[in-house]
């Protein structure tokens, strides 16, 4: 390559995996390398992202057991590290809560490798709670921001984003070993949708239980106006696992309340999925 060709360095390179659902084409206009954890589903494994929304939730049914999931090897991240470090005199790698997930422990070990200039950064978070800050790593990224400048940052975001999750049972979380099985019980006799958001410490919490879809879905704007306080302008995120009419209901009525600055509505991944069965759930950052 001569140096007419060679790719000028970057300050930073962004790294994820695949539980912040970040759309391929999204990853790709940001330039943000994503790790994909994978779900194995029966005798099959596959990397996620790999089905259909659709495609996982009848596989999914139509086995005799939950599906499992697992975190990306160290090595995996070693790969996307080296070649990230090729471009960038540094990796900022941001991942799923560290109470959700091991893989964040995956990624700190093949940090180790790279002398400093990997920063593994716990999300708290997960799916669009964990992404506004991947968004936010590449857009610093792109600007050519300070590695100091683009982790305040960063952190900021952590701390100001929410995400409520609307669940239409707690089966899933409950034999994934998310939840108690109490929890889940409860929840399943009396038919009842639950909400649940992830708490600074980045451990899921239950918020509510609704009677029914039209209760459950106004307890979800009413939570988005609590997280909102005083703020009229905000970026939101409206994610659904085969749920697309509450996501467009969800996205229109967010849109009536406040300004919107940015408004994504997205499919979560099989990952995710495995773990909430079907519902919604919506990641708010307030401006």
């Amino acid at each position: 390559m001569t140096e007419e060709t060679r790719t000028p360095m970057r300050r930073i390179a962004v790294v994820t995996d695949s539980t912040s659902d970040i759309a391929p084409e999204l990853a790709e206009r940001y330039r943000i390398t994503v790790v994909p954890l994978t779900v194995t589903i029966g005798d099959e494994s596959f990397v996620d992202g790999v089905l259909t929304q659709q495609e996982f939730f009848d596989r999914m049914n139509a086995a005799h057991r939950l599906p499992t999931t697992s975190q990306p090897a160290a090595g995996a991240f070693s790969e996307a590290y080296a070649r990230a470090l090729e471009t960038a005199d540094h990796v900022i790698s941001v991942h799923i809560s560290s109470k959700l997930s091991g893989t964040i422990g995956a990624a700190h070990a093949a940090a180790e490798q790279f002398a400093g200039r990997v920063h593994v950064f716990d999300s708290l978070n997960l799916s669009w709670g964990c992404a506004w800050q991947v968004l936010e790593a590449a857009r610093c990224a792109a600007e050519g921001a300070a590695l100091e400048t683009a982790l305040e940052r960063i952190a900021s975001v952590r701390d100001r984003v929410r995400l409520i999750v609307g669940l239409d049972g707690l089966e899933n979380l409950a034999k994934g070993g998310r939840i108690g099985r109490v929890g889940a019980f409860v929840g399943s006799i009396l038919n009842l949708k639950v909400t649940l958001t992830v708490a600074p410490d980045g451990a899921f919490v239950p918020l509510a239980r609704s009677r029914g879809e039209k209760a459950a879905l106004k307890h979800t704007l009413e939570w988005i106006a609590e997280q909102m306080g005083t703020a009229e302008k905000g970026r939101f995120a409206v994610g659904h696992a085969l749920s697309p009419e509450r996501a467009l209901w969800l996205r229109d009525e967010i849109s009536k309340r406040f300004r919107v600055a940015e408004m994504v509505v997205y499919e979560a991944g099989s990952v995710i999925c495995t773990h909430t069965g079907t519902g919604w759930g919506v990641a708010v950052l307030p401006e």
